[in-house]
């Protein structure tokens, strides 16, 4: 893999790091600003949104722009709005930079996703994709407890200065080696916007939505659940977290290792063992062993079904993939934020803190069924699927904007 991929790894570290490390920073920030815990959430909720806006539009905007360029700006913009976020002397201004920061977010791997997928020969781009993601299932492993660590031993603010450094790290990694290759001048709006026209790019982000969305229905009430059903301690709840980003961690390598052999029968193993360990999971959460072993499991099937999806996006929206490419970034913060509302809904009916689990398993249910869907739209137009590896694991080159020799 080129060492391009390396320096897209290192902005996605920094990017995985300050979307989750909030969460475990909430009561200190809300301490130090005088609001309470559920305003201070609205930094968790605006930085969900940010990413849905942000990866459009920021990528419409820099259309005309080199790919090497524009990555180049969103992690400045995504350094300038940790840095804000360092120094707000109010929680509005906070709140401010946490949106700021999040707009680079959808864009960033929207874009990087194109680049990375440019850089490799075409049977291995779902593994080149895999390895830019490989920087944010790492910052659930590293990044999110050693945040929160310093957050809690030497305060919050210090925390985002050293995601900020990360981001400039990412930045100047991105100036040195990734190639500087300039779009072609073919590359218009109208073309982006066309690849909306074709279901099955709208049916991959669909499975995108409901898919990672049936992950977080569980995950966002990971807490109350372990403490109040599992009787885990509160002090245990990160190392639970630990074990979800490891378990991110192993299924962005297995579906990086096998999207490019077999898209969809991957897509089918993962989103239905999700279905069902998410459905079992209801019961594990009673018994601590069985909890953690379902908290490793919903994170590799979860981040399984990252590159293949991204690459069915990419490869469906052929010619014209990177604005696609950008919109399904912001279609899995879609899938949190819909997720987290759904399982709040069932938690405030009476259900208990289990009940997301059911949620998040006929989520992933829905995805699997639009999964066989698209399988079977493409099966009756084989044209439409042309070059796209779907069903056999070999792709076709996608025409990224990069002329960029393929390495041997």
């Amino acid at each position: 893999m080129p060492l391009a991929l390396l320096a897209l790894a290192v902005g996605a570290f920094g990017i995985g790091t300050t979307e989750f490390v909030v969460m475990g920073l909430l009561p200190p920030i809300a301490a130090d600003y005088g609001v309470t815990i559920p305003t201070a959430g609205l930094l968790v909720t605006g930085y969900a949104l940010g990413v849905v806006v942000g990866a459009p539009l920021l990528t419409v905007l820099g259309r005309r722009v080199s790919h090497k360029r524009m990555l180049m700006l969103l992690m400045g913009l995504f350094v300038l709005g940790n840095v804000l976020s360092a120094l707000a002397p109010s929680f509005g201004l906070m709140l401010t930079g946490r949106v700021v920061a999040s707009l680079a977010h959808g864009s960033f791997f929207g874009i990087g996703s194109v680049v990375a997928a440019g850089l490799v020969a075409p049977d291995r781009k779902a593994g080149a994709i895999a390895t830019m993601f490989t920087g944010l299932t790492v910052a659930n492993i590293v990044g999110v407890p050693l945040g929160t660590f310093i957050g809690q031993a030497i305060g919050w603010r210090t925390t985002f200065a050293v995601v900020a450094a990360l981001g400039v790290v990412g930045l100047l990694g991105i100036a040195r080696l990734v190639p500087a290759v300039p779009r072609p001048g073919g590359t218009l709006l109208r073309r982006e916007l066309k690849a909306f026209r074709n279901p099955q790019v709208l049916l991959a982000m669909a499975m995108t939505v409901l898919g990672f969305g049936g992950v977080f229905a569980a995950i966002t009430y990971i807490a109350p659940m372990m403490t109040e059903v599992a009787g885990y301690s509160e002090g245990a709840v990160t190392w639970l977290l630990v074990l979800f980003g490891t378990g991110m961690f192993l299924g962005n390598l297995l579906g990086g290792r096998y999207a490019d052999r077999a898209l969809m029968p991957l897509l089918y193993a993962t989103l239905g063992g999700l279905a069902i360990v998410l459905a079992l999971f209801t019961v594990a959460a009673h018994h601590k062993v069985l909890a953690a072993i379902a908290v490793l499991l919903v994170g590799a099937l979860g981040f399984a079904t990252v590159p293949p999806l991204q690459k069915r996006v990419l490869d469906q929206a052929h010619g014209a993939p990177t604005l696609a490419s950008a919109v399904n970034i912001g279609a899995f913060n879609l899938g949190n934020a819909l997720a987290a509302w759904l399982g709040g809904i069932v938690i405030a009916a009476g259900f208990g803190y289990t009940a997301p689990n059911w949620v998040g398993a006929v989520l992933a249910a829905a995805a699997l069924g639009l999964a066989l869907w698209s399988a079977a739209l493409e099966r009756r137009t084989p044209a439409s699927g042309a070059g796209t590896g779907a069903g056999t694991g070999t792709a076709e080159a996608v025409d990224t904007g990069a002329r960029v020799p393929v390495p041997h």
